[in-house]
């Protein structure tokens, strides 16, 4: 399978039950993870079904696929928190490029978000390093993938094995539940690779605890997971987003400082007013005493 065909089916797959139900749980975790993140350039990579940026105040963002497909528009995921103000994004695609290859200098960008962008990529480790290179210092990344280690990753393996066997000949009839391209990364595999390019990892979040369904009538009845398996069992979400920033060691962050130069300037001291004491042997005595010291 070719990486369009990839990208084309993960935007298919997202507009089915499962496929909403992730999409408005990222959609809030990165409204809440960028509505902080200050700066003048702002940049998603892929995904461009997903507004990541919208809850972004920066004055330029941009949106760039490594695909020529145009998505479908998929139906607006609501706000959920009042206190984040979000913009829409006047067009879904503003470029196209290889995301291991970014046509931006290095320390320009202020805040690159990546969903699932990283399982999709050519060549994940590649496009990490190069989404590196072009953050500014103390900017940050934002990641969304799909966690191995949960029940959907399960049966992802699962349909993956009956396929091998040949036991499922169609992806739809008892074959695969997630988009069959990608190399799904686990959470602390992903950590590790920040670590090793100097990025540090702020934060990170676990959500879609429901088991596996294609239909919306039993991811409504198991809805009791999601607030059951936060406080439980969280790392074993569906899907994980991570916010890492970028560390320069040995770095100090100053301002313009203006150093005027200081005159003398000259001050009147008052004079010291000395008193002298007669001496109590009288003029005669001190005649003689300033005699014996001339001679």
């Amino acid at each position: 399978m070719t990486r369009e065909e990839s990208i084309i089916e993960l935007g298919s797959w997202l507009r089915t039950p499962p496929g909403l139900y992730l999409l408005a749980w990222e959609q809030d975790r990165l409204d809440h993870a960028v509505t902080d993140a200050f700066g003048f350039h702002a940049l998603q990579l892929g995904l461009p079904e997903l507004e990541g940026l919208r809850a972004n105040r920066m004055p330029h963002r941009w949106v760039a696929s490594d695909s020529l497909h145009v998505p479908e528009a998929l139906p607006l995921q609501p706000q959920q928190d009042v206190q984040i103000t979000t913009l829409a994004v006047q067009e879904p695609i503003h470029l196209h490029c290889e995301f291991d290859a970014l046509p931006f200098p290095d320390a320009s960008i202020d805040l690159v978000v990546l969903p699932h962008s990283l399982e999709l990529a050519r060549d994940p480790h590649l496009t990490l390093r190069e989404v590196e290179r072009v953050l500014v210092p103390e900017g940050r990344v934002v990641i969304t993938g799909f966690n191995p280690a949960s029940l959907w990753g399960l049966r992802q393996r699962a349909g993956r094995a009956r396929r091998g066997m040949g036991l499922a000949r169609q992806a739809a009839a008892h074959g695969l539940f997630l988009p069959r391209a990608g190399d799904f990364l686990g959470y602390w595999r992903l950590r590790d690779w920040l670590r090793l390019l100097g990025l540090e990892v702020e934060n990170g979040h676990f959500g879609c605890w429901r088991p596996p369904f294609s239909h919306q009538r039993w991811l409504d009845r198991f809805a009791w997971m999601d607030p059951v398996g936060e406080r439980w069992w969280p790392v074993l979400g569906a899907v994980y987003t991570v916010m890492a920033v970028k560390r320069v060691r040995g770095m100090r962050l100053v301002g313009l400082i203006k150093q005027a130069k200081r005159q003398a300037v000259p001050v009147a001291v008052p004079a010291r007013r000395v008193v002298v004491q007669p001496s109590p042997a009288g003029p005669v005595a001190e005649r003689e005493a300033a005699l014996s010291e001339r001679d």
